[in-house]
């Protein structure tokens, strides 16, 4: 949309549009969608859960894919909208879940992370060669929030390699820019009710994830943390090859490197989001 959109005038601002779709909003017409969900083996010996909606139209047709959010998941309201969007087009529809998102803990001493591109790599080229044993079409790929962030680095670090997967990509209200992002988040009402969301998700699993692999990170740090740059610095970094927060969160932003990407690419980001600035 242009600089001529303009929001429902009983819902200002950018919290407001920001809360009450999360609590409210449509998730598209009819019930929930009815999952199929595949359990994959991962590389590292771990696993991931995908669940499908599968197409009722005749083959060839597009398989669209959709990478969630921070703490997000298959249900969603974002991906609820998306799975009626695409049953209505009759593609099919595909929620890879970041570790941990599915709503079983995973097993390796790791969880995810915005910058997660070789995690994105492997699990398009698997629906890819699925979707071409199932009798092809396009893919079609979109990612929300840190899901966007991870798949913009994808298509980055891919290169002209990443047409032969993807046909086309996009990114909804990705923080391109981690650090700025993790700064906004941090400030003011941003972390009395977005931080602490999310820190009351994550902090639990976090300490699931110790008791898992024991001597994994400090307890007594990771429950100290009151904002995502010390939760990043404890666990976030140091599990995925980081050296500390600044360090994942200049390597992982997909801003410096998107002059690389070489797949059609559609980046949607509102003026006004709270926490991309």
């Amino acid at each position: 949309m242009g600089d001529d959109y303009l929001a429902p005038a009983w819902l200002p601002g950018g919290n407001l549009q920001t809360i009450w779709p999360a609590l409210y909003a449509r998730r598209g017409d009819g019930p929930p969608p009815v999952y199929r969900r595949e359990r994959w083996a991962a590389p590292d010996g771990d696993f991931i859960d995908v669940d499908f909606v599968d197409a009722i139209a005749p083959a060839p047709r597009p398989l669209l894919v959709l990478f969630h959010g921070l703490e997000g998941s298959s249900r969603s309201h974002y991906a609820e909208a998306f799975a009626a969007f695409a049953a209505a087009r009759g593609m099919g529809f595909a929620v890879p879940h970041f570790r941990g998102c599915s709503g079983e803990l995973n097993l390796a001493p790791r969880a995810y992370h915005s910058g997660d591109y070789e995690e994105i790599g492997w699990i398009l080229g698997r629906l890819r060669a699925q979707h071409d044993a199932a009798g092809g079409g396009p893919l079609l790929v979109a990612g929300v929030s840190l899901g966007g962030n991870a798949l913009l680095r994808w298509a980055e670090e891919a290169g002209s390699e990443a047409g032969k997967v993807a046909s086309a990509v996009a990114a909804i209200s990705a923080p391109v820019d981690l650090a700025a992002g993790g700064e906004a988040i941090g400030r003011g009402f941003n972390k009395l009710v977005y931080t602490r969301m999310f820190l009351n998700s994550m902090k639990p699993k976090a300490l699931a994830k110790l008791a898992q692999h024991p001597g994994l990170f400090d307890r007594d740090t990771l429950l100290a943390a009151r904002d995502l740059r010390a939760f990043d610095n404890v666990f976030t970094a140091p599990l995925h090859g980081f050296r500390d927060t600044d360090d994942y969160w200049s390597r992982g932003s997909a801003k410096p490197h998107l002059h690389a990407i070489r797949v059609p690419t559609l980046v949607v980001n509102a003026v006004n989001d709270p926490f991309v600035p």
